[in-house]
């Protein structure tokens, strides 16, 4: 590449600018964890702010001080013009405003995913993807009859040697790592392919930005401006994007290649050699999902322009322009003359005043007076001693004992930390402990039966049977 190029994409690309930013490290780890790894489409304002207000919450509990600003200005700056990583609209029919991810970040995402190291790099399977792709570019344009049929027959004759060979048992099987090599090119194709899909969308966007700048600007007839529009919807769905999108979702639209889709996926997720991702387990459905968002979003766009070009939206649509450039005009006229007359008229008879004098005067209230005082024969002497002997279960202490016991992303037994950590206020305090209610634990309550031994409040000791628990550290 040219220095100058380099020199604009350094200057303007989003996805660089991203790169550079004092935050990145926080961009590319939220919102790619959000919208990426997740395969998610717009989210709500709303449910966005939550999100990210968890996760710096996280944060904070380590480093205090990194990243002080609230999750709604975060958001706000990141769907900036001058940012634009995200995108930020109202979806037809809410009245909340959305985000979404925009393809930018997606490439830095990639990027950055890139620099990690690998302990295993396949060649293998990539080879032999690229020599797959040659040879189905050479036949597949082949307009000779014989060319065709002689490469047909030593397909034929391949496939029925193999078949002898699989009847007498004689077949090759992958070794370990050619397993493994396949497997990664095919997890990074199944990544790219979703990212894929967000740029195709863009891309959609802004043929239909196009559309609509065409029709602000138009000057000449309705049926000509229709007839220009329906040629570029055409050229949309002719275009090479266009067409390789739609076969894709033919393909995805197929029930016997979902069918296959699915049984090949987990097949390959449960064979013991490989350390498969989790997270691939539905990729083919990430891929309907995203395919079918990229499908509704063409549909949204479509019916909006229709509803654009109808008659009265047409009429308005021109009225408005038209007063724009008159604006525009006298604007123009009136730059270089000095204005004339400076003031203000204001169409109401008369300006209401309101003195400070009609306010009414501070009327204190008397004060209320409470007798509670209780004669000495009222006094109950065993209500009293109920009353001093009151016990008080501080569930933030209860809360701490875990998280000292249990490590993150961990499970441990009621039992172990009651048996690190001995009960104090007898049975109430084990009711504490199925009543925490903190962001990080979660309390499981199993089947089996334990026994437990509380101190009481004389001094004495109490077995409590109870359903065996599980607490667990996010």
């Amino acid at each position: 590449m040219e220095l100058d190029e380099l020199d604009r994409l350094w200057e303007r690309h989003t996805a660089w600018r991203l790169l550079r930013a004092r935050n990145a490290p926080l961009i590319l780890s939220f919102l790619g964890t959000y919208f990426i790894e997740a395969n998610r489409g717009a989210a709500p304002a709303g449910q966005l702010v939550s999100a990210l207000d968890d996760f710096l919450y996280n944060i904070h509990r380590s480093e205090p001080d990194r990243y002080p600003a609230e999750p709604a200005s975060y958001l706000e700056d990141w769907a900036a013009a001058e940012s634009a990583w995200l995108r930020r609209f109202y979806p037809a029919g809410s009245e909340e405003v959305h985000y979404d991810v925009t393809p930018a970040v997606q490439k830095a995402y990639a990027w950055v995913e890139g620099l990690r190291v690998r302990s295993f790099v396949g060649t293998e399977s990539r080879l032999q993807t690229v020599v797959e792709l040659l040879r189905s570019i050479v036949h597949g344009t082949d307009v000779d009859p014989d060319s065709r049929i002689a490469q047909l027959e030593r397909r034929r004759d391949a496939i029925e040697a193999e078949l002898v060979d699989a009847r007498d048992g004689r077949f090759e099987v992958l070794d370990e790592t050619a397993v493994r090599d396949r497997y990664q090119q095919f997890a990074s194709t199944a990544r790219e392919l979703l990212s894929d899909f967000r740029e195709v969308e863009e891309n959609f966007r802004t043929l239909d930005r196009s559309a609509r700048e065409k029709i602000a600007g138009w000057e000449g007839g309705k049926g000509a401006l229709l007839g220009e529009l329906v040629s570029g919807r055409s050229d949309i769905s002719s275009s090479d994007q266009g067409r390789s999108f739609q076969a894709f979702y033919d393909f995805l639209l197929s029930e016997g290649r979902q069918d296959e889709l699915a049984t090949l996926v987990a097949t390959v997720q449960r064979m013991p050699q490989l350390s498969a991702d989790q997270r691939l387990r539905r990729v083919h459905h990430d891929w309907s999902d995203a395919a079918e968002r990229t499908q509704q979003t063409v549909r949204t766009l479509s019916e909006q322009l229709r509803r654009f070009l109808d008659d009265q939206v047409w009429v308005e649509n021109r009225r408005v322009i038209d007063l724009v450039r008159s604006v525009e005009a006298s604007a123009l006229a009136l730059r270089d003359a000095q204005p004339r007359d400076i003031g203000l008229v204001v169409d109401e008879p008369g300006v209401p005043i309101t003195l400070p004098f009609e306010r009414p005067l501070y009327d204190p209230q008397p004060d209320i007076v409470v007798d509670s005082m209780l004669s000495p024969d009222e006094i109950d002497i065993a209500e009293l001693g109920d009353l001093f002997t009151q016990r008080f279960v501080d569930t933030a202490r209860l809360a701490e004992n875990v998280r000292a016991v249990v490590p993150p992303r961990t499970t441990v037994a009621l039992d172990e930390i009651v048996g690190l950590y001995p009960v104090q206020e007898g049975v109430a305090e084990l009711l504490g402990y199925l009543a925490l209610d903190e962001h990080d634990i979660t309390i499981d309550v199993g089947d089996d039966e334990i026994t437990i031994d509380v101190a009481d409040a004389l001094g004495g000791t109490k077995r409590v049977r109870m359903r065996k628990v599980q607490v667990t550290r996010a």
